[in-house]
């Protein structure tokens, strides 16, 4: 578990990127200390402190300037990146107030680290003593930082409620980059890991219906044999609450069954393979003794367990019923917790529309069969979505590397993948940070 102690230790890294980004482009403390006005003291202590708090040396010192060595190249990408995200908070809450804010001096402000932590705390916890005891911080420190950045900003950040604190409209922004800043934040730790030789860190996977079943699970299962510093959380939830999550960095990638791209144009999908979805009962359904193909028109009125309407499964359904002049049929259950459609299917007359992979073990033990009956074309994509210009840390990597094996191997004896697939070298992975 991290101690507030350590949060903050990792979080002040903040406080020093301006700094160690004066000196990586300008090669130079003197000519740092002219740019940034800052005394040229006051910058070797700030890159000395940096360095401490990082445990590594990120420079080259030489007698006509600095060089970033290969941990400074490491650091320099996430601090531009970081800088950007600021950047763009601080011009979208400008641009939004009727007086006139400098984005400058809000990005400098935001920078210093502290207040940006203070704002994402009681964003998430909705009250200020809980936001001291997740920070290590007393409640006069944090009434401050929070009264500090509205006066920058311009306006109140938060809806004082009985219930506590609500992001106001206008700071919604503010969340968004603020979070993705602290993810760049807990990759660099994971990026100079990785140059150390030690590939470790935190990935949190949103995990889809179809992924969690068996194939998530068995790339979790390699990754660990290769890298047991490496640990894995899971989040399972509907696409749209993990869309929003992996949009602002909450989790690393989704795994499952992709979405049109028109739906979100922030997230980026890679297609692994595609699957068919089929109908299955239980083992002994009065419908398994019905000789032949089972026309649509034979189960339209049966009753049925469904994913959410606008699911790729319950879409690929209403498209086959669609094609033969059908109207789709209307669930008795609508669910996508797979124990629940497991358990209602095997002791009921219920079906089900889905993926061979999802009912993969009770198929193998006889408990559940799939009915003969020609859907057409209802297929839909399985892969990995992701954010946008995402510059995944080494660990993040390693499992993406994992899941693409297991999607392109022989493991999937139902469906052929997509495309072939050569995975990379393990030696590429410490060099991710870097490329």
């Amino acid at each position: 578990m991290t101690t507030p102690a350590a949060r903050a230790d990792r979080d002040d890294v903040l406080r020093y990127l301006c700094v160690f980004l004066s000196v990586a482009h300008t090669g130079s403390v003197t000519r740092s200390s002219e740019q940034i006005f800052k005394a040229a003291s006051a910058i070797t202590r700030a890159l000395t402190q940096m360095e401490q708090l990082l445990g590594v040396s990120l420079f080259e010192r030489r007698p006509r300037g600095m060089l970033l060595n290969a941990y400074g190249e490491a650091v320099h990408l996430r601090a531009r990146r970081i800088q950007a995200e600021i950047r763009q908070a601080a011009t979208t809450l400008c641009n939004g107030q009727s007086t006139r804010k400098d984005p400058a001096v809000l990005t400098q402000l935001l920078l210093s680290g502290n207040k940006l932590r203070v704002f994402v705390s009681l964003a998430s916890h909705g009250q200020i003593a809980a936001s001291c005891h997740h920070l290590g911080m007393s409640k006069s420190g944090i009434s401050m930082s929070l009264a500090r950045l509205e006066e920058s900003v311009g306006q109140p950040l938060f809806q004082r409620t009985a219930q506590g604190l609500v992001v106001s409209e206008a700071a919604e922004p503010l969340l968004l980059h603020a979070k993705r800043v602290f993810a760049e934040v807990r990759h660099m730790q994971a990026d100079l890991m990785a140059l150390q030789g030690s590939v470790e860190g935190c990935i949190t996977v949103g995990a889809l219906p179809l992924g969690r079943t068996r194939l998530l699970p068995l790339a979790i299962v390699h990754l660990l044999q290769k890298y047991p510093g490496i640990q894995i959380k899971t989040r399972e939830s509907s696409y749209e609450e993990l869309a929003r999550d992996l949009g602002c960095g909450d989790i690393d990638f989704i795994f499952g069954a992709l979405r049109p791209q028109e739906e979100n144009r922030q997230l980026v999908s890679e297609a692994l393979f595609v699957d068919q979805v089929r109908i299955f009962c239980r083992a002994n359904h009065p419908l398994t003794r019905t000789p032949g193909h089972l026309s649509l028109a034979t189960l339209q009125h049966n009753g049925w367990i469904l994913p959410r309407q606008d699911s790729p499964a319950r879409r690929a359904l209403v498209r086959s019923f669609t094609r033969q002049g059908l109207s789709a049929p209307q669930p008795s259950v609508e669910s996508g917790d797979l124990a629940v459609v497991r358990n209602l299917l095997t002791h009921s007359d219920l079906l089900t529309a889905c993926s061979p992979h999802q009912l993969r073990y009770e198929m193998e033990k006889g408990d559940i069969v799939e009915l003969n009956v020609d859907l057409g074309d209802a297929e839909r994509s399985i892969g990995i979505i992701q954010r946008s210009g995402c510059h995944p840390p080494p660990a993040m990597q390693a499992l993406l590397e994992e899941v693409r094996k297991i999607c392109a191997s022989d493991l999937l004896p139902c469906s052929p993948p997509a495309a072939s697939y050569t995975p990379r070298r393990t030696a590429e992975l410490a060099q991710h940070c870097v490329s």
